[in-house]
């Protein structure tokens, strides 16, 4: 009877181990999917960025089509 809170202690500490392993491993999947190239092409050529909210515009836009306000140019 005494050994049974051993094999408790045990069976606690390898829970922990597997657990702690698990959260690695998903962390590590979780960079893997961070630095994967986007499969889209982006490009910004014909592009004109607004001053006020960073939006990507149209060269022929006056105005953002975000925030509404005047583009430079």
């Amino acid at each position: 009877m005494e050994s049974l809170p051993l094999y408790a202690l045990l069976a606690a500490a390898a829970l922990g181990v597997v657990s702690t392993l698990l959260i690695l491993r998903r962390q590590g999947a979780e960079q893997a999917d961070k630095t994967r190239e986007n499969p889209y092409a982006v490009s910004t050529e014909g592009m004109k960025r607004c001053p006020s909210c960073g939006f990507g515009n149209l060269v022929t836009d006056s105005t953002c089509s975000s925030c509404g306000k005047r583009l430079p140019g």
